[in-house]
């Protein structure tokens, strides 16, 4: 009877601290949510931008779109900075490893969360900078210097394609990990097609282009950043949600047992009493 109680009181412990992860990643995740959603109209404004000044032309050409030999690749692999969130990093990680044995080419990485950076030392992977291990912390502005760094260095030719790998917010309880290519840029010249409308860009079209590049990596960044860390939360509530019911369950179980053990005893004292006055 005391184990058990004992027992007991280490599973409501456990129950009050999961409950409370619980409420701390819903009110987080209110806030996470409104920004994925400022995020994407964002993301679509500088895409289409982007599109209309590629097919404007059909000689057109741009460092950012053209296709080379692939030599070496860098990933932007976002992940968490603390566990407790169900399947989420192993996913991400799952996809990842996935993704860079398919490509059968060398790679670096850009951790982005503790949980990203842990993974990459650990495998022996080349890591480009260790600047963003909160994910909870990086900004707007971090966005943008990461991508102009980016963009310079694949211009540069230190690699050939860079690749986003993150969690997609899909609902509360649906959580997606995708790749999302950033650079080269999709582009398909036989599907470039004159516009109906004349617009100059000066000094050039190209020049435009190359400009709004940085802003479209950072803004792409940003956005898959803001749907990792929704969707971490999200994991995270029902990761806890989930455990705070099967302690529930695990406490109704043990007061049964409780229950029974105590029945037992007071029966088995009774019975020698009664046994002792019959003597």
């Amino acid at each position: 009877m005391k184990d058990i109680k004992i027992r007991i009181r280490s599973v409501q412990s456990t129950m009050q601290i999961t409950k409370a992860m619980e409420l701390v990643a819903s009110s987080k995740l209110r806030k996470a949510k409104e920004s994925v959603e400022r995020a994407r109209p964002y993301f679509i404004t500088l895409h289409n931008t982007l599109s209309d000044i590629a097919y404007s032309e059909n000689d057109f050409s741009s460092p950012f779109i053209k296709e080379r030999e692939a030599k070496k690749a860098c990933y932007i692999l976002i992940a968490g900075d603390r566990g407790l969130a169900g399947g989420y990093n192993s996913n991400v990680f799952k996809l990842f490893t996935a993704h860079s044995e398919k490509l059968e080419i060398p790679y670096c990485v850009v951790p982005v969360g503790k949980k990203a950076v842990e993974f990459c030392e650990r495998r022996g992977i080349e890591i480009v900078t260790k600047d963003y291990i909160c994910v909870e912390d990086v900004s707007v502005g971090d966005c943008y210097e990461l991508a102009h760094m980016l963009a310079d260095d694949f211009v540069r030719e230190r690699f050939d394609q860079i690749h986003v790998v993150y969690t997609q917010f899909v609902s509360m309880m649906t959580q997606s990990p995708m790749v999302m290519q950033v650079l080269p840029i999709p582009y398909d010249k036989a599907a470039a097609q004159p516009s109906k409308t004349v617009t100059l860009y000066e000094p050039s079209a190209q020049a435009v282009f190359n400009a709004i590049v940085p802003e479209y990596i950072s803004g792409m960044f940003y956005g898959a950043l803001s749907e990792s860390w929704a969707s971490e939360l999200g994991a995270r509530r029902n990761a806890m949600d989930s455990a705070s019911k099967n302690a529930g369950e695990m406490i109704e179980d043990l007061s049964l047992r409780y229950n029974r053990a105590r029945q037992a005893a007071i029966t088995q004292e009774i019975t020698e009493i009664v046994a002792g006055a019959e003597h």
